[in-house]
């Protein structure tokens, strides 16, 4: 099932762990970290799960396993916890980062849990992240949106985490 960008009352991903439709069954393990950490970052903010209960459920009875029919890939265990932990630590300056990037009359506060966890793991990775290129961690973002998202979602991605790049690495 695909979700609107607007925030809606019901929660609007797949079981977490689980690979999403659009999501590819083929992804490397860093990517597979990517999606996981969407998920886990969309439950602590839906659920209100505890970190260290996070990254515990989803690195020992998530990853790898079968959950309802699908097949969760292995996944890079320590990007995955580096991209969760410091989405939280810095939380407060990402979404301000977010907020500044986003188009006139928008703010993180009216966008979709799912699409708020995908920009503010993208901007940890563009701000922390200065291994991996800005064209990667952009294109890395958009697939996970597209994997959620059938709409406008991942052209915003696109242009957030673009205007941000720019402006990140730089600094």
């Amino acid at each position: 099932m695909k979700v609107e960008l607007l925030m809606s009352t019901a929660p609007s991903t797949p079981p977490a762990g689980s690979v999403p439709p659009g999501a590819s069954t083929t992804m490397s393990a860093r990517s597979a970290a990517r999606l996981g950490a969407v998920q886990a970052l969309y439950q602590m903010d839906m659920v209100g799960t505890e970190l260290d209960d996070i990254v515990e459920e989803f690195v020992h009875h998530r990853f790898g396993k079968e959950i309802e029919g699908e097949t969760f890939p292995e996944v890079d265990e320590a990007h995955f916890s580096d991209v969760i932990r410091g989405v939280v630590r810095e939380q407060r300056d990402i979404d301000q980062s977010i907020n500044g990037a986003l188009a006139k009359g928008w703010t993180l506060a009216r966008i979709d849990s799912t699409m708020r966890a995908v920009l503010r793991a993208g901007v940890y990775e563009l701000r922390r992240c200065k291994d991996i290129p800005v064209k990667v961690v952009i294109n890395e973002y958009v697939d996970v949106a597209n994997a959620f998202f059938e709409g406008d979602e991942p052209g915003v991605v696109n242009a957030v985490l673009d205007r941000l790049g720019a402006t990140v690495r730089k600094a």
